[in-house]
Parts: C-alpha cells; sequence; structure tokens
C-alpha cells in the first residue's frame, strides 16, 4: 500500500469528508477520491462507506486504521531523527488552546520559545475535550481542559498528558448575602440563579456535581463561555457562576470557595503518538511544563492552588 494513500485514508478518517480532506492535503476531492480508490483495490476490500454526506470507516477501515498511525508515526519519528543531528530545534508547532488556559499560560510560553528557533503557530479552539482527537488532524500540540471527574481522552492515537489542577471557585456579586465569606456550602446555593457556561465544558460538569448534592436542578438562567462576560454579568446582579480560580479577575465580584464538593478542572496536552520526537514539538511542550512550573512556583502559601499532573489526595489540598 503506498504511503501517500494510507495518509489520504487517516485525512478522511480523522475529518470525514473528501472536500475537507482534500483542503487539508491542498489537493482536489477528485483527486483525493481516486486515491482512495486504488487503495481500495490494495486493499481488496471496501474501507468507507458513506453515512449521510460524510464517510466513516468500514470495519475493515477501523482494523486498518491503527496500522496506518504506525507507519505515519514511524516515518514521523525517523524525521525527528534526521532533526535531532540539528544543534536547535527548527520548524513550526500549530497549537491549539481553550481561550482561558491560553491567557493563562500562552504568553509567557511564546517567550519561552522567542529565541529557540522553533514557531509557535497557535490558535484558540473553545470545544469540549471530546472534541481532541479531531483537532490533531490540524494541530500538532492541543491544551484542553475536562472536569476533574472526567476520564482522560488518551487513546491509542491521542497521546495525553495531565499538567495543572486549577480549582474552581464561586462568584457572586458584591451586595450578594454570601460576598464575604470564605466558603460557601453546596447546599446553600440550591434556589441561586446561575449564570454558566455551555453543556460539555468543565465547569457546568461542576454544576451538575452541586446538583447531585443538593437534590436541586440549578436554574441556570444563561450560558456563556466567555468567563470575563461572565463576570460582568455577576458584579452586576444577574446571577452567580462558578469560576475557574485563575481565569477570575474581575474588580468587583466576591469569590468564594465550595465546601461539600470536589471542584476543579485539569489541564491536558494531547498529541499524536510518538509526536514529542520531533525536537520541535518536545520543545514546545518543554515550554509548558516550565511555564506550569513557573506558576506553581508562585502559588502561595504552598498547597492553596494549582496543582501539577494528576489530582493530590484529599489532605495536600487546603483549597478544597
Amino acid at each position: 500500500m503506498d504511503v501517500r494513500r494510507l495518509r489520504v485514508l487517516r485525512e478522511v478518517a480523522d475529518r470525514g469528508t473528501v472536500a475537507a480532506a482534500a483542503a487539508a492535503l491542498s489537493t482536489t476531492p477528485s483527486a483525493i477520491s481516486q486515491q482512495l480508490k486504488v487503495l481500495t483495490r490494495e486493499a481488496g476490500v471496501a474501507l468507507l462507506e458513506p453515512d449521510g454526506r460524510r464517510l466513516r470507516l468500514t470495519a475493515a477501515g477501523r482494523a486498518l486504521l491503527p496500522h496506518v498511525d504506525e507507519v505515519l508515526s514511524a516515518l514521523d519519528r525517523a524525521v525527528a531523527e534526521m532533526e535531532s543531528f540539528s544543534e536547535t530545534p527548527r520548524g513550526t508547532v500549530r497549537v491549539a488552546l481553550f481561550p482561558s488556559g491560553a491567557a493563562l499560560l500562552l504568553p509567557r510560553v511564546l517567550h519561552r520559545m522567542a529565541t529557540s528557533g522553533v514557531t509557535v503557530d497557535a490558535r484558540d479552539e473553545d470545544v469540549p475535550a471530546s472534541a481532541v482527537p479531531r483537532l490533531l488532524a490540524d494541530y500538532d500540540v492541543v491544551l484542553t481542559h475536562r472536569d476533574e471527574r472526567a476520564p482522560t481522552i488518551a487513546s491509542e492515537r491521542v497521546a495525553v498528558r495531565t499538567v495543572l489542577r486549577e480549582p474552581i471557585d464561586l462568584v457572586v456579586p458584591p451586595d450578594h448575602p454570601l460576598a464575604g465569606r470564605e466558603s460557601v456550602e453546596v447546599r446553600e446555593l440550591a434556589n441561586e440563579r446561575w449564570i454558566s457556561v455551555r453543556g460539555g465544558f468543565p465547569v457546568d460538569d461542576v454544576l451538575l456535581s452541586v446538583a447531585a448534592v443538593t437534590g436541586v436542578e440549578p436554574r441556570v438562567v444563561m450560558r456563556i463561555n466567555d468567563f470575563r462576560l461572565i463576570e460582568e454579568l455577576v458584579s452586576a446582579g444577574h446571577g452567580i457562576a462558578l469560576m475557574p480560580r485563575y481565569a477570575s479577575a474581575h474588580p468587583a465580584v466576591a469569590r468564594c470557595r465550595l465546601a461539600g464538593v470536589r471542584a476543579a478542572r485539569v489541564y491536558d496536552v494531547a498529541t499524536r503518538p510518538g509526536a514529542e520526537l520531533r525536537p520541535a514539538v518536545r520543545a514546545v511542550l518543554r515550554a509548558f511544563d516550565d511555564e506550569v512550573s513557573a506558576l506553581l512556583d508562585a502559588v502561595t502559601p504552598p498547597g492553596d492552588g494549582p496543582s501539577r499532573g494528576p489530582e493530590p489526595p484529599e489532605s495536600a489540598d487546603r483549597g478544597r
């Protein structure tokens, strides 16, 4: 089987349409279709089948795809091996980040990479963690977030490292009865008006945990994915909200810690398996690690802020 046609198959499998694969490979849909026909003859069985307006892998296609990844990864490792003989990493690394994580980490990551010889092409992608495998069709590194209870998205096609745990706090208007409290029991929030993010994102997952503890369905009056706008609305008295601790910056809102429920999101860095063998990708991953370490070093008192990697024991985090 020709390697170029295997790459075409992976692009169609990742993107779902011939047109999207053609755009990604800078060719025409007719050329993609022709390559797929030849690959099907080489394989001797059908690899794709219609699924509405999209294409999906057949059972044979699903069985072949891990081998396609293995072949293409082997070629990537060969390229990475040759690049390792260069004195300094070179090239462009495509990075996708969720907006609030980008605000927290990206400026200093770019500063660390400024003299490295590596160009970071960074884009914001405000999607749930479940969309990360699709993003890896276009990006080398994806910074995503999830509720700390949510399962990892790691798979045979996605490599994941958890790099940061960020507590989630309650924000209320300055004249709210809870303003000035250091912590709030979730049972006290049963009758509040909530401003939340869209479903499927980490903060909304915590709100579901509040519902489980209180036995009351939260009354969500607005769903907005911009934390700055959420805090503006909270400060104006339109509701209360959950807010990742290091995304909260509005001077007029009051912040309280949640008691009675574990509330945090974790930051995951996702790549295709073996991508870190490329010196340029490895340099970017190291820059993220260094920036997280700098952030943790700046947190005082110890143990009261974000934490690196997997979830720490309960006794190790006084912020819960």
